[in-house]
């Protein structure tokens, strides 16, 4: 069906004008006309077409301009390039900006209905793929809110009802009962964990990170962290140690994702630590970008399976109660930041998690 096809003509020559619309008059389109780029970008503001033929060379602003400004109206608006002064480089720079394809003139008309059909196909495809990424979009968020309410919800009012019962505040508790109770009071802490590290998964979105992007001091993410983690690390007779220059320069990023990431790889160095142990942060300046060092002396990782420790639901330790999700959070917000990270490991020695961060621009 063309009945609804709209295709604008932005051609400061009328007898180009003129052939391409007679072309178009067997084919049912809405065909409309400008003279030069600022009544076309008018026009398209105005008639919201389908597909555009832009001259490269017209007064006023040139079709380069046009391009960019077409894409930024309506990047579903598919742009073809007419024009009498073709190269390779204008043709490599209006694809750059856009254009779906170029036309020499002068041009016969079975060439111009032949790149009209390519490029309303190319829109077409390029609408249904983003309606089923919208689509796509609003399930996983349609997911994650059920997730949210509709299992997490139950799972907490479990959580503490087996608290009220192994607090006695529901009866007298013998001792085989309160085994049992606090048996599935873990795998109910488990579950709630998981879900929380699935959703702190699927929010991280690399775009809105990057909008976020400040001026951060390593130094104040770490000791927030420390105050988060002091309780912790005592119970598990753990030292946490920080050297970090004063002198250090500031990164680039997130402030609350990177917290979110250190956080785990802290937690994990007190987590898989031994008795008595000791986690270290170290920072410093290397080649112009910030390595930031978290070395723990625990139990370490086999070589084996560092390839696959940030994998999801990947766990070292199969029966650990880690939700396998921890690392993999780590690696998406440092990928996100564009930063590197590494880990050293050596069983039964520890493991050091390096990550090299973009300093900040103020820095540079």
């Amino acid at each position: 069906m063309t009945e609804n096809i709209k295709i604008l003509i932005i051609d400061d020559d009328e007898s180009m004008r003129d052939a391409c619309v007679q072309t178009y008059a067997k084919n049912s389109y809405v065909v409309d006309v400008a003279s030069d780029g600022v009544t076309g970008l008018q026009k398209i503001k105005d008639i919201n077409p389908d597909l555009v033929l832009v001259d490269l060379k017209m007064p006023g602003i040139s079709g380069m301009v046009v391009l960019e400004e077409i894409k930024r109206i309506d990047p579903e608006i598919v742009t073809v390039v007419i024009t009498g002064y073709a190269t390779i480089d204008s043709a490599i720079e209006s694809i750059k900006k856009g254009a779906y394809d170029f036309l020499t003139k002068p041009f016969t008309p079975g060439e111009l209905r032949l790149i009209t059909k390519r490029a309303l196909e190319k829109r077409r495809l390029t609408i249904e793929s983003n309606r089923l990424r919208q689509e796509k979009e609003k399930m996983r968020e349609g997911f994650i809110s059920m997730v949210s309410h509709q299992l997490r919800t139950p799972l907490v009012a479990v959580q503490q009802y087996f608290e009220v019962i192994l607090g006695g505040m529901a009866g007298e508790v013998s001792d085989e009962q309160r085994e049992m109770l606090e048996r599935s009071k873990i795998r109910i802490d488990q579950l709630i964990y998981l879900i929380k590290d699935w959703l702190n998964l699927s929010k991280i979105d690399a775009n809105m990170i990057v909008k976020k992007l400040a001026s951060i001091n390593i130094t104040s993410i770490f000791t927030n962290i420390f105050n988060l983690m002091q309780t912790i690390s005592k119970e598990k007779n753990i030292t946490l140690k920080m050297d970090i220059p004063e002198d250090l320069p500031k990164i680039s990023g997130d402030k609350g994702t990177l917290e979110q990431a250190f956080l785990n790889l802290v937690d994990n160095g007190i987590r898989y630590g031994k008795d008595g142990g000791s986690l270290i942060v170290s920072a410093k300046e290397e080649n112009g970008y910030i390595e930031v060092s978290i070395s723990d002396n625990g139990i370490g990782i086999p070589e084996d399976k560092l390839p696959f420790i940030f994998e999801q639901f990947y766990q070292v330790e199969p029966k650990s109660d880690s939700t396998g999700l921890g690392l993999s959070i780590v690696k998406r917000i440092m990928d996100a930041h564009s930063a590197t990270i590494k880990v050293t490991s050596k069983p039964e020695k520890g493991s050091t998690f390096a990550v090299l961060l973009t300093k900040s621009e103020e820095e540079k």
